[in-house]
């Protein structure tokens, strides 16, 4: 009898612990998952499509995205958010640094025409990159495609700095 008594004890206290652990929210993607993610994008790109953009992880305000290029789009820079960048596939070019030509304000970040003055660096899968808020950038692709895990994360700048 004291033996039970024992077991509905520790089961009682392991009920107790569990009931007490708050619940896990990290977010996860597997190899397998990314991959596919990235396979489907590659079918589904149409011939005028410039990128396709596909949510993958999502802990508000942060959105972890898979991005799939063919074609470069206009220089931008991020107002609000700096952007880490992790190349998947393919090859491009980084340019960044430097000042918007041509540049206009549209919906919390400023777009231009050409970078002035940035620093160009070659991509390839493997390579990360973190573009502060505010700091010009530009993707080139090379090859055909350019795959990026990408997460913008919010951080106001500075009100002097604006």
């Amino acid at each position: 009898m004291h033996g039970l008594a024992w077991f509905i004890g520790m089961w009682s206290l392991a009920v107790a612990a569990h009931a007490q652990t708050p619940p896990d929210p990290t977010s996860f993607a597997n190899a397998a998952e990314v991959r596919a993610v990235v396979t489907q994008m590659a079918h589904d790109i149409k011939p005028a499509e410039d990128m396709l953009y596909h949510p993958l992880l999502t802990a508000a305000p942060y959105t972890v995205a898979v991005e799939y290029w063919v074609r470069p789009k206009q220089a931008a820079a991020h107002l609000t958010e700096a952007e880490l960048v992790y190349v998947l596939e393919g090859s491009g070019t980084l340019v960044s640094g430097g000042t918007l030509a041509n540049a206009h304000h549209w919906y919390g970040e400023t777009n231009g025409g050409d970078i002035v003055g940035g620093k160009t660096r070659p991509l390839k899968p493997g390579d990360v990159v973190l573009v502060p808020e505010g700091v010009p950038h530009w993707f080139g692709i090379d090859g055909g495609k350019l795959v990026m895990l990408t997460l913008h994360m919010p951080r106001p700048l500075p009100a002097a700095a604006h």
